[in-house]
């Protein structure tokens, strides 16, 4: 009987007693982000942990994955950005603005296969290091699924899966940045929200009657390894976005 992704196979009526978790699985790795590390139990993202990532447009989705991508390489491990949304001398005229110190490695691929490749040879290019994959965005992916290259809301949903099993059976920690309609709120298909381990969303708070009006929150709506629910008041200044408060 198989368990599912990432899981070993083992014989019908195993008692769960018996099932050995995965050395992979019994850490977590900080992401160099406190409320990051707050959201995801308060150490860090367990490896094979699958995030999708929206927010409203100009909240500074990007800007924040650059951040958290930088920091990411100074903690030890390794990030792969890719991005098919800008060029790579776009990311890098921001990288400097940012003033990021550290780092990562670029990719701007749509082709899945072609990422999940370059994602494997860093993997064993640094096989002690925590493989992060950052990709912007799932709507620029093309799994290869018609050979015209034709696209469509499906494909999203087929990327995703197998984001989602390559991040199972490699302990790769995947963050993708999900399409969005002009209120922010997430356009694709409902099935990829199932499909992930964990939903965060960054919005410009504009309700008057809130304490937060006018600032940006960092929201966790879905999440397998911690809390719901949870939210983080934050500033976005010439460097980047740094925790205010946690809400």
């Amino acid at each position: 009987m198989k368990l599912g992704l990432g899981n070993p196979t083992v014989k019908n009526g195993t008692n769960i007693l018996e099932i050995d978790v995965p050395k992979e699985l019994e850490k977590t790795c900080s992401t160099g982000l406190n409320y990051i590390d707050d959201a995801f139990g308060g150490k860090g993202m367990t490896p094979s942990t699958v995030v999708l990532f929206t927010g409203t447009p100009g909240s500074g989705k990007t800007t924040l994955m650059l951040q958290l991508a930088d920091n990411i390489t100074r903690k030890g491990h390794t990030a792969l950005f890719n991005t098919a949304e800008e060029s790579l001398f776009q990311v890098r005229r921001v990288t400097k603005r940012l003033r990021l110190k550290h780092g990562f490695v670029a990719g701007s691929e749509s082709k899945l296969d072609t990422l999940l490749e370059n994602a494997t040879e860093l993997k064993k290019k640094f096989p002690k290091k925590q493989l992060f994959i950052i990709v912007d965005s799932l709507q620029t992916l093309d799994d290869g699924f018609y050979s015209s290259g034709h696209t469509n809301s499906m494909t999203a949903v087929r990327c995703m899966q197998r984001l989602t099993e390559y991040a199972k059976e490699n302990y790769a920690i995947i963050i993708v940045i999900g399409q969005v309609k002009k209120d922010g709120e997430f356009s694709g298909k409902m099935a990829i929200k199932h499909i992930v381990d964990a939903h965060c969303h960054l919005f410009l708070e504009n309700d008057k009657k809130s304490d937060n009006f006018n600032q940006r929150v960092f929201e966790v709506r879905k999440n397998r390894f911690g809390c719901n629910g949870i939210g983080y008041v934050l500033n976005l200044g010439e460097k980047g976005f740094r925790e205010n408060y946690r809400s």
